[in-house]
């Protein structure tokens, strides 16, 4: 299987930044746009049960709307596309049910041949609630996704920003989503940027690699 080069991918990791000003003129073409949501879709989670779902938010009248609710930062506005992170909130063992029912349509198998998964998944779920930090382990899967969707993003040389620095609630409420099971946790604005964005050459400052990383 190919691999990719490993000085490209540092090279563009080192080539991203969290991109303060978009392009708002420039649009994300929609063979890189398919490529992100697949890099979405592929994103490994606990249990494989994938707690979350992504809003790809394109439409102007609702970009608008969202500084506001931002911070007053200006990139979902200007983005070309920004990507709503959302957890499933109260996440239940008839959720592990769904899964395993696509599981077994996915691989060919009966259902009842992957019951002894149902209860370990099953399991974990149900004393996540009791234990009432079930919200709190979706809403961390969900950085996982942010993570696969800024390393795809760099590595197709399209702009990212995450951005915590959002009120969720007024996401909800402008996304149509406080009826939805799923609630906001963190966005994403993509696109390109700005040929004035002065932090794009605004040197990276990291701890050395060995303040960082410990051999044992």
């Amino acid at each position: 299987m190919a691999t990719l080069n490993a000085n490209d991918i540092i090279e563009q990791l080192n080539w991203r930044y969290a991109t303060k000003e978009f392009d708002s003129s420039k649009t994300i073409p929609a063979e890189t746009i398919a490529a992100l949501e697949e890099a979405l879709v592929l994103t490994p989670s606990s249990f494989g049960l994938q707690p979350w779902k992504f809003y790809i938010v394109e439409d102007a009248a609702v970009k608008e709307q969202l500084p506001a609710v931002s911070w007053n930062q200006q990139q979902p506005k200007d983005c070309s596309h920004l990507v709503v992170l959302a957890a499933r909130k109260g996440y239940k063992r008839e959720d592990v049910g769904a899964f395993v029912a696509r599981m077994a349509e996915v691989r060919g198998v009966s259902e009842e041949s992957l019951a002894g998964y149902e209860g370990f998944a099953g399991g974990f779920v149900d004393q996540a609630n009791e234990q009432g930090w079930i919200d709190a382990w979706a809403q961390k899967q969900v950085y996982i996704a942010l993570g696969q969707l800024m390393f795809a993003a760099a590595a197709l040389g399209v702009d990212a920003c995450p951005m915590e620095g959002i009120d969720p609630a007024a996401y909800d409420r402008i996304l149509g989503l406080e009826d939805s099971g799923y609630s906001t946790v963190v966005a994403c604005p993509l696109g390109y940027r700005a040929a004035g964005d002065k932090y794009a050459t605004t040197a990276k400052v990291r701890f050395e690699k060995s303040d960082l990383i410990q051999r044992i």
